[in-house]
């Protein structure tokens, strides 16, 4: 049986997807775990700097050759920069102070997938098919399961609080990052776009960093924090941008952004490493719930993935 060049697109894009919830589902622990040891607005910076310095090298010389784009599409850059960088995770590391490490995981997987269909529907056009919606709302049925710790008195009780409407609008902006990055200009190869989103990103930070260090205590510097910013500006910003950003391009955000669904399942896992949480079988049927709506939202309606279509 021949696989459709369609197909090994939607295959390609599914493993670039999952590979980046992997690295990013570290991004709501450490916001939690580092909380007391670095302001907010000062993470985002450090992080988006070293990975501006990083990928600068990298893309240079594809950027002069690319630079007309650049020039030619600069408030569309603009835009992606201020969504994707300077506003998505700055409100994850403030929404780090209020609330749990498990809340900022869970709601914020939870919206961006309502948030992302809903403008990719509006700006794009893009179709949503019956098994898309289905999965969808399998996902959200797991997460909301995964809340409610199994207890609809539970979640019928919950409240929005600061951190809480904090991840929500880092959900809001990450749905925003991924519809305008589908419509990424093609004569801006994928490494120079990160280099110009990241570091426009990283100048956008800079009024509130030099804002926020002079109203806070001097930081203390040490081996892990060291490390936190090289895992956040390395893994998380150059390599889970790219992967996720190649995976939109190859099944559209909508379907793309179905996979942070993910983010909760993994943050457990590593919450219970490093963080000593523990792990309960509410987490066990919220993953399975979360994992089946994924297969299902990515089934092609009609006709099964790697099905030649007859002639």
């Amino acid at each position: 049986m021949n696989t459709s060049k369609t197909d090994k697109e939607t295959y390609a894009g599914i493993g670039l997807a999952l590979i980046t919830v992997i690295i990013w589902s570290g991004n709501y622990v450490v916001a939690k775990g580092i909380s007391k040891q670095i302001p907010p607005i000062s993470l985002a910076f450090y992080r988006w700097a070293l990975a501006s310095i990083c990928i600068i090298p990298l893309a240079w010389k594809k950027f002069q050759q690319e630079r007309k784009a650049i020039l030619l599409n600069w408030k569309y850059l603009f835009w992606v920069s201020l969504s994707g960088i300077a506003l998505f995770n700055s409100f994850i590391y403030i929404a780090g102070h209020y609330t749990s490490a498990i809340n900022l995981a869970l709601i914020g997987t939870t919206s961006a997938p309502i948030f992302a269909t809903i403008l990719a529907t509006i700006f794009l056009k893009e179709k949503v098919n019956g098994l898309r919606i289905s999965g969808m709302v399998l996902c959200i049925g797991g997460i909301l399961f995964l809340l409610s710790q199994g207890s609809w008195q539970r979640l019928a009780q919950f409240r929005f609080g600061t951190g809480d409407l904090w991840i929500l609008a880092s959900a809001f902006s990450f749905a925003v990052y991924n519809t305008l990055v589908k419509k990424k200009p093609a004569a801006i190869s994928s490494i120079v776009f990160l280099m110009a989103i990241f570091v426009t990103g990283t100048l956008m930070l800079v009024p509130p960093f030099i804002i926020e260090t002079s109203n806070a205590p001097a930081l203390h510097w040490n081996g892990n924090m060291l490390l936190t910013i090289a895992y956040l500006g390395i893994g998380n910003s150059i390599i889970g941008f790219l992967c996720w950003n190649l995976s939109i391009t190859k099944i559209g955000p909508a379907r793309t952004v179905l996979f942070a669904n993910l983010i909760p399942i993994f943050s457990t896992i590593e919450a219970v490493a490093i963080l000593g949480e523990p792990f309960t079988n509410i987490h066990l049927i919220s993953g399975v719930v979360v994992i089946t709506g994924l297969a299902i939202a990515n089934l092609k309606q009609g006709r099964p993935i790697g099905t030649p279509k007859q002639k």
